[in-house]
């Protein structure tokens, strides 16, 4: 070791240690973009969460800032989630990622039971009073984790053994997913394993067999009767929307007036004689938030919501691209598709592009699970770029 000017420096590499150390701060490559979208979408969903509560909360005589009193309390335990996802080592994830797998699994099987609360015809709840916990939320992440672990060890090379074994951890959480019953977050599922497969290396003849799989799947359940009645008149409808009031093709009707009324700038934040305001439109502060924004906030804000969506994927996609591992890479692109995938199908599912199935929308629809999960995510690509150096 030598000195300049009184500073240390590395014999061998020439560069002063304290400058070394400072490069290795994972601090300091904190992506402030990706953290700012974040919280820009949860603010966001928080003013259109009290918009399209507040006036029939308060025509019932309660609180009209209770919900998104509530999803701030979220948004306030889910920055302490990413906080500590983000400062563990996303490398001590990956021998974790068989017990997190078992525990999800677990717990999804649990949810079946009587422990599992039952709401909107779905058990997908665990009750605990003052807050509940939807485990198919988690599984997504849970997932994305296992399978980088397995695909990272095979380092690109997809044999059929490691399609089977990823198809394996994927059809257990699809198929328990998928008997609570919650179509939407199956369908994240199943989304989340092609992307991980695509960037894991998977050949075009493993996606041929695997498009042969499912249209086995598919039509031996629509056989044997697994898939509920109004499952199946949610995809009538999509196909055929049918404005009776009575139909499951009147949510998307409704879904597209309100966005087709907002115009190119809205009715305005919180305004009065619209159709979520009277409450034609179900769901509005969860699912269908999305017709919300469209009609209060008009094109401009959709396109704004959008472009803030756009924004987030790409700084995934960014850290998973300079990741420093292949595990690194294959966690951040599966969150990337993770988020995309919800949001297509979220938004199209309110402008008859796709079939309703009861899908949230990252960080802007109510609830808790969701948004936990979400930050926990952010805080795994914020983990994962701030140690790319490392």
């Amino acid at each position: 070791m030598a000195t300049i000017f009184g500073e240390a420096v590395d014999r061998i590499g020439g560069e002063p240690i304290s400058a070394r150390m400072a490069r290795k701060a994972p601090i300091r490559h904190l992506d402030p973009t990706l953290l700012l979208m974040t919280l820009a979408l949860s603010a966001y969903g928080a003013l259109m969460i009290f918009s399209s509560t507040a006036s029939k909360q308060e025509a019932a005589g309660g609180d009209p800032a209770m919900f998104m009193k509530r999803q701030i309390a979220y948004i306030v335990a889910g920055v302490v989630a990413l906080l500590v996802v983000s400062f563990f080592d996303y490398r001590h994830v990956r021998a974790l990622a068989p017990v997190i797998y078992g525990v999800t699994v677990l717990a999804l099987i649990l949810v079946l039971t009587p422990l599992g609360d039952v709401q909107n015809n779905a058990r997908s709840w665990f009750n605990f009073g003052l807050f509940q916990i939807q485990p198919s939320e988690f599984a997504k992440l849970a997932l994305i984790v296992a399978m980088s672990a397995w695909m990272a060890e095979r380092k690109g090379d997809m044999r059929w053994l490691d399609l089977a074994f990823c198809l394996g951890m994927m059809g257990v959480l699809s198929a328990l997913i998928f008997v609570e019953p919650d179509l939407g977050g199956t369908m994240v599922i199943v989304a989340i394993f092609f992307v991980m497969l695509l960037v894991g290396g998977a050949k075009l003849r493993h996606f041929i067999a695997l498009g042969l799989v499912g249209t086995v799947a598919i039509v031996g359940a629509l056989q044997m009767d697994v898939i509920e009645d109004y499952q199946i008149e949610r995809i009538t409808a999509f196909l055929d929307p049918d404005p009776d009031v009575r139909s499951e093709g009147y949510n998307l009707t409704q879904a597209k007036i309100a966005i087709a009324s907002g115009g190119l700038r809205g009715k305005g934040v919180g305004s009065e004689n619209t159709q979520t305001d009277l409450d034609f439109v179900p769901e509005q502060h969860t699912d269908f938030i999305f017709t919300a924004v469209g009609e209060q906030l008009g094109f401009v804000g959709g396109a704004a919501l959008l472009g803030l969506f756009a924004i987030l994927i790409w700084r995934s996609l960014r850290i998973a691209a300079m990741a420093r591992d292949t595990f690194g890479t294959l966690v951040a692109a599966g969150i990337a598709g993770m988020w995309a995938c919800q949001l297509f199908v979220n938004v199209g599912m309110t402008m008859g592009i796709m079939p309703i199935t009861g899908l949230p929308l990252p960080f802007v629809s109510f609830g808790g699970s969701g948004l936990l999960m979400n930050f926990m995510a952010v805080g795994l690509l914020l983990n994962i770029h701030m140690r790319r150096f490392l």
